[in-house]
């Protein structure tokens, strides 16, 4: 195929129309100028058309150049919901007359999928706009692995006794990394028919990327609630304990308000360990760890500090709140009953000690340390007990138990 000699100019006033940046447009010129100095022996009639030209290489540019675009935005953070947001951000972008867009999260193993994010020309949502159906479009999309485009909603099976205001065309997406469906992507238009080539590619290109880039943000998401997150219990470790405490004093310093912190050990639980081993052992701190977090708050944050010894942050809540919490927490062991591997069972108590901001301390070092001189002195007087730090000024502390 060749360019008319004739025509170069005409090519060039096309170009230069064209839109495309400078760059491209250089190298556009060049490539023609060359097919047309190799090909200029050619018949005329298998002449170039360059209205056609110009238009695939516009197509492919704006390809490319959209590749590159998702490429940088979808890497630019590590945070799922902010990937899933670009995402969606993007679909909008691409797509004309989309009305919204659903992303759904796929758990192969469980054939289950998950909420990841909605949004409209109103911005993002917290729900989606519908659920999942068991034979509906986006676990069809998440079974078969490909693409399915619904011409007309209204007279789809996929969309049988849907409301009658669900009108319009649809696209589900899958986000596959190799055979693994990692989520499916739905994309609704208010107009009726199929999508057009260049956006199927467009969509390929984003699915692809999408991908990736959700799979590495849940991958980071999981190291990072590995590193954060006791193995053995499943609480926040020391170093989400640390963090959480700078948190909370910064808090209290803005708010001018109190928080406690409480550190507890298990009565008796060293005995347990030595005899059975550390595997049971393992086994009832898990069971019992838990079965104090149940009887805590949603707010209140709870976590191993080490070995058998647990750390209690109440938010806003001056002495007298944190002792009655401690209260509550004596009440829940005074009946609390562990079964060991030869059929024995034995009771499990707790004792504690409580230090409140800026009482007892001002830094978290100093509220840990407050906190874990008072759980000595409970432990040492009468187990079973919360006793209230020292404060800075003072010299005494108070004991609460069981008949406080």
């Amino acid at each position: 195929m060749s360019i008319q000699w004739d025509s170069l100019p005409k090519v060039h006033q096309a170009i230069a129309k064209s839109g495309l940046s400078q760059a491209d447009q250089e190298r556009l010129i060049r490539l023609i100028e060359i097919l047309s100095f190799s090909d200029r022996e050619q018949d005329s009639d298998d002449a170039l058309d360059v209205h056609a030209f110009l238009s695939t290489f516009q197509q492919q540019a704006r390809e490319l150049d959209t590749l590159r675009h998702l490429s940088s935005k979808l890497t630019a953070s590590l945070d799922l919901k902010m990937v899933l947001k670009a995402v969606a951000g993007e679909a909008m972008r691409l797509i004309q007359n989309a009305k919204n867009v659903n992303i759904f999260l796929y758990d192969a193993e469980a054939d289950r999928l998950d909420f990841g994010l909605a949004m409209d020309e109103n911005g993002t949502h917290n729900q989606p706009f519908s659920q999942p159906r068991p034979n509906g479009l986006t676990f069809t999309v998440a079974h078969k692995r490909q693409i399915v485009t619904v011409e007309n909603m209204s007279a789809s099976p996929l969309f049988q006794n849907a409301p009658e205001t669900w009108k319009g065309s649809i696209i589900g997406i899958p986000l596959t990394i190799g055979e693994k469906v990692v989520g499916v992507m739905n994309i609704s238009r208010s107009i009726t028919g199929n999508f057009s080539d260049s956006e199927l590619r467009l969509l390929n290109l984003l699915a692809e990327q999408a991908a990736i880039a959700i799979s590495n943000a849940r991958l980071h998401t999981l190291l990072n609630r590995q590193a954060y997150t006791d193995p053995i219990t499943g609480l926040p470790n020391r170093r989400a304990l640390d963090e959480h405490l700078e948190s909370e004093i910064q808090q209290a310093r803005r708010t001018l308000r109190n928080f406690a912190v409480i550190m507890m050990d298990l009565d008796h639980f060293k005995e347990i360990n030595d005899t059975y081993g550390h595997y049971v052992g393992d086994q009832i701190l898990r069971a019992t760890f838990n079965y104090l977090a149940q009887h805590l708050r949603s707010t209140d944050f709870l976590s191993r500090f080490g070995g058998d010894e647990l750390t209690l942050v109440l938010s806003d809540v001056d002495l007298s709140a944190a002792v009655s919490v401690c209260k509550k927490v004596n009440e829940a062991f005074s009946d609390y009953h562990v079964q060991l591997p030869d059929g024995k069972r034995t009771k499990i108590g707790i004792s504690g000690g409580i230090a409140v901001y800026p009482l007892h301390g001002r830094t978290a070092r100093d509220l840990l340390r407050a906190a874990d001189e008072a759980l000595y002195r409970a432990k040492r007087s009468t187990r079973g007990t919360f006793v209230v730090a020292q404060p800075l000024t003072d010299n005494h502390s108070t004991m609460y138990g069981p008949t406080s």
